[in-house]
C-alpha cells in the first residue's frame, strides 16, 4: 500500500514516515497542500494522510479540490484542533476519517487500515506494459521468465515510469517526487536507479526499455 503524507511539521513528518514504513507502507512525504495536489496528479496512491494546518494551501482546500475533481481517494485528516466544526467541515467535504493531534500510533495505524479496507479489495494493484508487470501491492517487477522484488526508491522510480508510459520525465521531477523538494540528493542518484532497473528488465527479457534523452530525462518505451 502506498500513502501520501502531507504534514508541514518536519519532525512529525519524519517520525510518521518511519512508523508507516516499518508497518509495511510505502510513503511519499510533502510539506504543503500544493505539493500534495502535484504528487496526487502524477502518482498512484492508496490513501492520503492530510494535515489541515499547512502553508501555501491548507488541507481543507486540498480536500475540496480533490473531491470537486472526482478524485475519491481515501483521506484521513489530521489536525491540532479539536473543535467539532472543523471535523464536521472536513467530513462534509468528503474526508473518510479524522484524527486529532496528539494521537496514539496504534490508533493512527488502525484508522489507516480501516480507511483502506473499503477500497483495497476492488483496487487494481498491477500496472502492465509489454510483457512486464509491476505489482503495486508487493513491489514486484515480473515477466513470464521471472521476477524481482524492488527496494522502496527503486519501486517508486519504476512506478513513475510505468504510470507515464512513453512520456519523458526529467531527472528533477524524479528527485522532487521521490526524494522531496528539500532533498540534497544529487542528479546522478537517479541514473544509478535507472541503471539498476535496466539490468533487471534485461534479465526479465523485457520487450520494453528505459530510454534516456540527453539533458531532458527518461521514458519507458516499447523496444522495436
Amino acid at each position: 500500500m502506498r500513502l501520501l503524507l502531507a504534514e508541514d511539521e518536519l519532525s512529525l513528518s519524519k517520525a510518521l514516515v518511519k512508523i508507516l514504513e516499518k508497518n509495511g507502507y510505502s510513503v511519499d512525504a510533502v510539506y504543503n497542500g500544493r505539493e500534495a495536489l502535484e504528487f496526487l496528479r502524477t502518482g498512484i496512491y492508496d490513501g492520503v494522510i492530510l494535515d489541515i494546518m499547512m502553508p501555501v494551501m491548507d488541507g481543507i482546500a486540498v480536500l475540496k479540490k480533490l473531491r470537486e475533481s472526482g478524485n475519491e481517494i481515501p483521506i484521513l485528516m489530521l489536525t491540532a484542533k479539536s473543535e467539532v466544526d472543523d471535523k464536521v467541515n472536513g467530513l462534509d467535504l468528503g474526508a473518510n476519517d479524522y484524527l486529532t493531534k496528539p494521537f496514539n500510533t496504534k490508533e493512527l495505524l488502525a484508522r489507516i487500515r480501516a480507511m483502506l479496507r473499503v477500497t483495497s479489495k476492488a483496487a487494481d494493484t498491477q500496472i502492465h506494459m509489454g510483457n512486464i508487470t509491476l505489482d503495486l501491492a508487493n513491489f514486484e517487477l515480473s515477466s513470464e521468465t521471472g521476477s524481482f522484488r524492488l527496494a522502496n526508491k527503486e519501486f517508486q522510480v519504476m512506478e513513475t515510469l510505468m504510470m507515464n508510459q512513453g512520456r519523458l520525465i526529467s531527472t528533477e521531477r524524479f528527485l522532487e517526487k521521490i526524494w522531496g523538494y528539500n532533498s540534497d540528493v544529487e542528479n546522478h542518484v537517479v541514473w544509478v536507479y535507472i541503471s539498476c532497473l535496466r539490468k533487471k528488465l534485461a534479465a526479465l527479457q523485457a520487450d520494453i526499455g528505459i530510454k534516456a534523452v540527453r539533458n531532458a530525462g527518461y521514458s519507458l518505451e516499447e523496444l522495436r
